[in-house]
């Protein structure tokens, strides 16, 4: 009897073995941060299309849990998700390396565009680029968000009512709305049913975050100030994205003039066109404010809040997350994500497709990648920025 248990045993431990290991999933991390290009709504694209429907390394409850955890929490959605999926099957070393691995090439070309625009006083070809890129992105992005509906939505018409409902709140704000996340979760809780078997108990997760630096001589005065301000900005800014964008002109530009407007413009200019998560913005900021030690604690201080709300919560997820009540919570929330990604595309694309040279680029994107499925987006984007530099010049007023 003994036997058979260890053998029942062994066959269900290695059943739940990761068909992977720790150091191909930090690879593939430090793949899409160094080429994923698109913002937070095409790299979770990416991570769905390639881990989950390709790799089988995720499997599709997880994703939907970790996505609904990165929407519930503030902070940018694509590092969140990867922390979270980085934590599945490897917890916090899991978490931690895949979420260096994700965030740290996006960081270094921040920098060295930073060092560039110091030395250059400025990136003139940067409106150029990002007149191509932008449209293209949003071709990208729209796939995404296409692929996303189609799985996570389905036929469900609660969910469908939740998905149009979060896509118009988005469009009207232009910004995500957490109190939608919410209540979306919690409808779908209470018209499935399982309110009434759960007992009403709810669990709440109390944390710290407590840092410290050990620096050479700098301006520590304007490096508190850097780090208490981005992570304010991390732990209470909700929304992907460029959804920081607006809170950072007030504080970085208005409140604490780091930055001039052109200058501020050229920073978010300068997350777009690069790979990774468009947050990586603060780096850039950090850097013209206090040089790469600026850069080195705006984003950790941006990105610590998001990796904390993401691993302390986790367990609970994981332990929690096939109980009845919190699968339909999670699918309520994943319904209102995805119909806020596809808002975003609509909010997005009306600051990127601004006459024809641009929606033909956004058109010939959609289509091309539609087509031609293998095709690796950054060859598309690399296309689109040359295509920019090109057209710029002839339609930019003089």
């Amino acid at each position: 009897m003994n036997d058979l248990n260890e053998t029942a045993t062994s066959n269900a431990s290695a059943a739940s073995a990761p068909g992977y290991t720790l150091w191909q999933l930090v690879l593939y991390m430090l793949r899409l941060g160094t080429l994923g290009f698109g913002g937070p709504v095409a790299l979770v694209g990416y991570m769905y299309r390639d881990l989950v429907e390709q790799r089988h390394w995720i499997s599709d409850t997880d994703y939907k849990e970790g996505m609904a955890l990165a929407q519930l929490m503030p902070g940018p959605l694509a590092a969140q998700l990867a922390i979270y999926l980085g934590y599945v099957h490897f917890r916090l070393w899991g978490a931690t390396l895949v979420g260096l691995a994700f965030v740290l090439p996006s960081f270094m070309m921040v920098v060295a565009l930073g060092v560039a625009y110091k030395a250059y006083d400025g990136i003139a070809w940067m409106q150029a680029v990002f007149y191509g890129v932008g449209a293209s992105v949003i071709g990208i992005i729209a796939l995404s968000a296409y692929k996303l509906t189609t799985k996570s939505v389905g036929k469900d018409r609660l969910l469908w009512a939740i998905y149009l409902a979060s896509a118009g709140v988005t469009i009207a704000t232009q910004s995500e709305v957490i109190w939608v996340f919410l209540g979306a979760g919690l409808l779908v809780w209470a018209v499935r049913g399982p309110l009434k078997r759960t007992g009403g108990q709810l669990h709440g997760v109390a944390w710290a975050a407590p840092f410290a630096f050990s620096l050479e001589s700098i301006d520590w005065h304007k490096l508190g100030q850097i780090a208490a301000y981005f992570a304010y900005a991390g732990t209470f800014v909700f929304g992907s994205g460029l959804a920081i964008v607006p809170f950072l002109y007030g504080g970085v530009v208005k409140e604490y003039a780091w930055l001039t407007d052109r200058q501020f413009v050229d920073a978010v200019a300068v997350a777009m066109i690069t790979p990774g998560p468009v947050v990586i913005t603060t780096g850039f900021i950090g850097f013209l404010t206090s040089g790469f030690w600026g850069a080195v604690v705006a984003a950790v201080a941006t990105f610590l809040p998001c990796y904390l709300l993401t691993v302390i919560p986790a367990p609970y997820f994981k332990k929690h997350g096939k109980h009845p009540g919190v699968v339909a919570f999670v699918d309520g929330v994943t319904a209102a994500a995805v119909g806020a990604i596809a808002g975003a595309v609509v909010v997005l694309g009306q600051r990127s497709i601004v006459d024809l040279p641009t929606a033909a680029l956004f058109l010939a994107t959609a289509a091309v990648l539609w087509r031609f499925k293998q095709l690796p987006e950054p060859f598309v984007v690399v296309a689109a920025a040359l295509i920019g530099l090109f057209l710029f010049p002839l339609v930019a007023p003089t």
